[in-house]
């Protein structure tokens, strides 16, 4: 691996067909694997990463919003893209480039159907969204026949599934909850396929579903976290692979004196004589300020070095008081041995939240 003379965000590409194949292990071989790629791959790399499912023949990807479909498509993306939260002004910018919207709303629904009647399309595939208990998007359960009735009055679109997402799967203390969404999944989807005259497939299991819930897999199933190395629990971490590894340089290295400040608004005060040393990464590259103040950390030489003082836009200040080390030395934020959930957590954070953050301005290279 190469030795970070800036800051970058390395992807290992084999590390992400590792986590492909263990996930896929997990399914009969009928089922379909969905990998979402929105937000960037989840603060990679949408395209690099589609590119390497797409050679791995994963069925389909989907993306949160239209436009970033649209990436994947100009990027020469062919595999079936489901877009998960569309707005009604990109409809016709869905239909231009072949995605396929979620439709989890009457006025979804509506206007959908209106702009594909427009269009002169004829069974264009939709999904078909309920709400089971995460209470965010999608339909309820008395929603069935209006559904339906609008599905039988036209021709331009057609359910290529319904889906619902899973509130707690990851969760051991939400067995209940978690068995009563699927439940009610089951019920919802057995009435519709009766009500619709034709079987649309079904999916609910995110990654924690597919490892926790496995009778559940139906269909389909929508992995993101997993790909990219996580499994929401310390036993299936330890067989996922972190695609991701952050890594910066030592800028500059500073000895200060007792009650010394360090940074913004001089946050921080040395107890004692102590080295400091300053890094090219801030919170507008994804290192929030949530982090400064000695909850965060980064590994320097094998030693953990706290943040220290407020994290600035393009720069934090760390410890090294105790650590041998010179400006030029490599700096890990976080990889596969130092993950970044234990970063996150200490800051009681997850590792969605610092994984999406990392800034576009980060280079990224690709470990194939």
């Amino acid at each position: 691996m190469p030795k970070a003379l800036e800051t970058i965000l390395e992807i290992d590409l084999g590390a992400l067909t590792h986590n492909f194949n263990y996930l896929k292990s997990k399914l009969l071989p009928k089922t379909k694997f969905l990998a979402v790629v929105k937000a960037f791959a989840y603060g990679s790399d949408s395209v690099e990463v589609a590119k390497h499912l797409q050679r791995l023949e994963v069925d389909y990807f989907a993306v949160a919003y239209a436009k970033e479909g649209v990436i994947l498509r100009d990027a020469g993306i062919t595999t079936p893209i489901l877009v998960l939260h569309p707005q009604s002004t990109n409809f016709k910018m869905i239909i231009d480039r072949c995605l396929e919207p979620s439709i989890y709303s009457t006025k979804i629904l509506t206007e959908f159907i209106k702009i594909a009647e427009e269009q002169s399309q004829s069974k264009y595939p939709v999904h078909i969204k309920f709400n089971t208990g995460l209470n965010r998007l999608g339909f309820q359960e008395n929603d069935v026949d209006y559904i339906v009735s609008k599905l039988k009055a036209t021709t331009s679109i057609i359910a290529k599934s319904v889906f619902s997402h899973l509130a707690a799967s990851e969760d051991e203390n939400e067995l209940t909850f978690t068995t009563k969404q699927i439940e009610t999944f089951k019920t919802i989807a057995s009435e519709f396929e009766n009500k619709i005259g034709y079987k649309p497939w079904m999916h609910i299991c995110n990654t924690s579903g597919v490892l926790n819930y496995p009778k559940a897999t139906f269909d389909m199933v929508r992995c993101g976290i997993g790909l990219y190395g996580f499994g929401n629990s310390t036993k299936e971490d330890a067989n996922l692979k972190p695609i991701a590894c952050l890594k910066s340089v030592i800028s500059q290295i500073h000895t200060i004196e007792k009650d010394e400040t360090v940074g913004y608004n001089r946050a921080y005060k040395s107890q004692k004589f102590e080295k400091t040393a300053t890094i090219p990464i801030g919170h507008a590259d994804g290192i929030s300020r949530i982090y400064g103040n000695r909850k965060g950390f980064v590994i320097i030489n094998g030693k953990r070095a706290s943040i220290i003082g407020n994290v600035c836009m393009d720069m934090i200040m760390v410890n090294i008081t105790g650590i041998s080390c010179e400006e030029g030395d490599e700096v890990i934020v976080f990889d596969s041995n130092h993950k970044a959930s234990q970063l996150a957590e200490s800051a009681n954070t997850i590792s969605y939240e610092i994984l999406t953050s990392i800034s576009q301005r980060v280079s990224r290279i690709f470990l194939k």
